[in-house]
């Protein structure tokens, strides 16, 4: 991910308003981004009057502008210092046409400064670029409060959830993931459609098993790059009861699926996890899909690829790992709390102190000792966003879901990796999983951010999106 974000600025004006409220603006901008890590890129002060967009010829400039840095800008923050001129404001987004969202923010009036030489009015002229942006279908984002002074910490939080849903617009579109392998056979939940991805400008690499396993096979234990794997492993989590043996062959497939996603530049991958490896190699792919989860690298099981995108977009809303997981088990009587599960892929940020074992359930097909590899844990207590997309080819579109809830501190005695979360509304949620035919699988991430998912998903990818509510929440 991108450390520093950039955004193009345009600072609204309009000639019978003040100007120097312009020069303000730009010092407050500046000074705003610069504390907060925010690259800028904005009309010189004499590229036009004192660098804002009020005629058509000062649009034309500030869109060249826009233009020369089209590959590096992740969004465009619209200045209203005062009332502003709407139609600047919209040919130079126009004619930029570099399809990123776009945040309006508008300053407010001071009561005690309403004479000519102060008085602001960008609190009407808000709504009237807003307006012409409606009219000719271009999509922008709101502050909180009609209007709001930069220096305004709600301005900060406003302006950062911004960024987080231009790193998430920007990451899905253009985004690669690799599917390794066959999906389980008994899985039909996890189909997917290259297809309809492609179309939303997300490219699946796809490979065999066996060119993994190929691969695999082909390098040596004693290799240096196995070695520094090992010592990356052990670093990483608890190898206590791993065989050393075992230890080996997870190292080796660490190295080769890092191979593969370097090789073809991939921002996530989806793996089939059994039975395969197990039957044929004796451990499980978990501890290298967990170790690429934590850095940011987001892997799934069971190749489910839109379960990874799920994660990925996730992770790119909060700059923070995501899991997988089965919405598992009730919990017991609590109609708003469930189980959350799985064999054992899930990051250590989920799983502090994890250690390294084996995985039961797919041990009672395969053999417990050919399940080397899964990690085993308890998410501790924090906050909660779940997100899934999906593909529906019946209409033909991408579809998702989000919502945000708790992880909780409830006993619950059972192995593998596993939480337990809040859900305000759960049966609802439930109806609608159903209802709609979304998988077993949702992707988890500690954080509440569904309102970026919601943003980025609905306004500025079109996809359809529901976000799920408390009951009786307005």
């Amino acid at each position: 991910m991108k450390k520093e974000p950039t955004l193009a600025v345009i600072f609204g004006n309009r000639d019978f308003f003040p100007d120097h409220l312009v020069t303000e603006a730009r010092a407050d901008i500046i000074r705003l981004f610069d504390g907060l890590g925010i690259k800028s890129v904005m009309p010189d002060e004499n590229a036009t009057k004192l660098g804002g967009v009020e005629t058509y010829a000062d649009a034309k400039i500030c869109a060249e502008l826009l233009k020369k840095h089209g590959g590096d800008i992740d969004g465009i923050l619209v200045v209203l210092p005062n009332f502003g001129d709407e139609k600047g404001v919209l040919n130079a987004v126009r004619t930029a046409g570099l399809d990123v969202p776009l945040l309006i923010q508008g300053y407010p009036d001071d009561m005690k400064s309403m004479d000519v030489a102060r008085r602001r009015d960008a609190y009407c002229g808000k709504i009237s670029v807003c307006n012409n942006l409606y009219q000719v279908g271009i999509p922008y984002s709101l502050t909180r409060k009609h209007v709001i002074h930069p220096d305004d910490p709600m301005f900060r939080e406003d302006l950062m959830k911004f960024v987080s849903v231009c790193r998430v617009t920007g990451g899905l579109r253009g985004a690669r993931i690799g599917a390794i392998g066959a999906r389980p056979g008994a899985f039909n939940t996890v189909r997917y459609s290259e297809k309809i991805l492609e179309a939303n400008g997300i490219s699946v690499t796809t490979a065999d098993l066996s060119e993994i396993l190929g691969d695999f096979e082909r390098l040596n234990g004693s290799d240096p790059q196995v070695k520094r794997k090992i010592e990356e492993i052990a670093s990483y989590a608890d190898t206590g009861d791993v065989p050393s043996d075992k230890l080996t062959l997870i190292a080796k497939l660490g190295v080769v699926l890092s191979r593969f996603i370097e090789d073809n530049d991939l921002d996530a991958t989806a793996i089939q996890c059994w039975t395969s490896m197990q039957k044929n190699f004796g451990i499980n792919v978990c501890t290298s899909m967990s170790m690429m989860s934590e850095n940011l690298m987001p892997s799934a099981c069971e190749v489910d690829v839109t379960g990874v995108l799920s994660m990925y977009a996730m992770q790119l809303a909060s700059g923070s790992p995501s899991a997988l997981a089965d919405w598992n088990n009730n919990y017991g009587a609590d109609e708003d709390k469930l189980v959350m599960f799985h064999c054992g892929n899930w990051c250590k940020s989920f799983l502090p102190g994890c250690k390294i074992s084996t995985a039961p359930i797919l041990g009672t097909t395969v053999g417990v000792e050919n399940t080397f590899g899964a990690l085993e844990g308890r998410t501790p207590a924090g906050p909660l966003t779940y997100c899934r997309i999906s593909t529906d080819d019946i209409f033909g579109e991408m579809k998702s879901f989000a919502g945000e809830g708790e992880l909780t501190d409830d006993a619950l005695d059972t192995f593998g990796a596993k939480a337990v979360a809040h859900i305000p509304g759960l049966d609802m949620l439930m109806q609608y999983v159903c209802e709609n035919g979304f998988e077993h699988h949702v992707a988890l991430n500690m954080s509440h951010s569904a309102g970026v998912l919601k943003e980025a998903f609905g306004k500025y990818l079109g996809w359809d999106v529901y976000v799920h509510e408390s009951p009786g929440s307005v």
